[in-house]
C-alpha cells in the first residue's frame, strides 16, 4: 500500500465483481455516486467485491450505471475472527440498529434466531425484512470500508441455532452465575485469524429455563456481561465487540 492510500480514506463501493480490470457499480449506489458525489471520468475510489479491494478510476457515468477502471489492489486485511452473530429477533426497529452496528463492527453473518419470548409474528414478518435488512448491511459495510457484506441468514428456530458448528461457542446469559464473557476468552496465544466463533443472545424478555438448559446441553458455553441489565441489542453489540477487539488486538502482539 502506498503511504497516501494509508492516510487518505476515499470512499468505498461495494460491487458483485470485479475483473478483467473494470467494475460496475448499479442500483441505488451509482444514481448516489452520480447524482449527490457528482462523480467524473478520472475521480479515484475504492472498489471492493468481497474478496479483494482495489483502487479505481471512474471511467463513465451514467444515471443507473457507473463504470470503472481498476488500478491497483489495496491491503486487505482479514477480519480477526469468523464471527456468527445468532440474534434473537427484537422490535425491528431495535434489530436494524443491531444488523447495523454488527457490520461495522466486522460480524461475518448475522442469523434472527426465533425464541420463546420473542413477539409472536415477528418470525414470520421478518422474512419480509430481510432485503431491507441486507441493505443496511451493504450500507454499513461501505461506511465501515469492508470488503464485503456479512451473511444475513433466514429466521430459524433456537434449536437450529443450537446446532451451529464454531471454535468458540458463546450463549449470553442474562442470569447471575455464568463467566464474564472476557474471561472465558482464550488466551491471545491460542488465537488465531483461522478461528471462528458464534454468539448467541437473547430476547427482550430473556431466556426461558428451558432455553437455557438447551444451550448448555448442545455444549455451549454460557457467558456474562455483568450486573446491569442491558436492551437485547445493546448486549449483542456489546458482546461481539468484546469478541472481535480480543482477536483483533491478540493479532497486533
Amino acid at each position: 500500500m502506498r503511504l497516501e492510500d494509508h492516510h487518505v480514506a476515499r470512499r468505498r463501493f461495494l460491487v458483485e465483481q470485479a475483473r478483467d480490470g473494470a467494475a460496475e457499480l448499479r442500483g441505488e449506489d451509482a444514481r448516489h455516486l452520480a447524482r449527490v458525489l457528482r462523480a467524473e471520468p478520472g475521480q479515484q475510489y475504492e472498489i471492493a467485491d468481497g474478496e479483494a479491494v482495489y483502487l479505481a478510476e471512474v471511467s463513465s457515468v451514467a444515471k443507473d450505471c457507473v463504470t470503472f477502471r481498476l488500478l491497483e489492489k489495496l491491503d486487505a486485511p482479514p477480519a480477526p475472527l469468523r464471527l456468527t452473530l445468532f440474534a434473537a429477533l427484537i422490535k425491528f426497529d431495535r434489530f436494524e440498529w443491531l444488523v447495523e452496528k454488527a457490520t461495522e463492527l466486522g460480524a461475518a453473518t448475522i442469523a434472527p434466531v426465533n425464541a420463546a419470548r420473542s413477539e409472536k409474528g415477528l418470525a414470520e414478518a421478518a422474512r419480509k425484512r430481510a432485503e431491507r435488512w441486507r441493505r443496511i448491511a451493504h450500507e454499513s459495510s461501505q461506511q465501515a470500508r469492508r470488503v464485503g457484506p456479512p451473511e444475513i441468514g433466514a429466521p430459524q428456530s433456537l434449536a437450529e441455532a443450537l446446532a451451529a458448528t464454531a471454535g468458540f461457542r458463546y450463549f449470553l446469559d442474562e442470569q447471575p452465575g455464568p463467566l464474564p464473557l472476557a474471561a472465558a476468552i482464550p488466551p491471545a496465544a491460542e488465537r488465531s485469524r483461522e478461528d471462528s466463533a458464534a454468539l448467541l443472545t437473547g430476547p427482550e424478555g430473556g431466556w426461558t429455563e428451558a432455553e437455557r438448559a438447551a444451550a448448555i446441553a448442545a455444549g455451549w458455553m454460557p457467558v456474562s456481561l455483568g450486573p446491569l441489565i442491558l436492551r437485547a441489542e445493546t448486549a449483542a453489540i456489546l458482546a461481539a465487540g468484546v469478541l472481535l477487539h480480543a482477536w483483533w488486538a491478540s493479532q497486533l502482539e
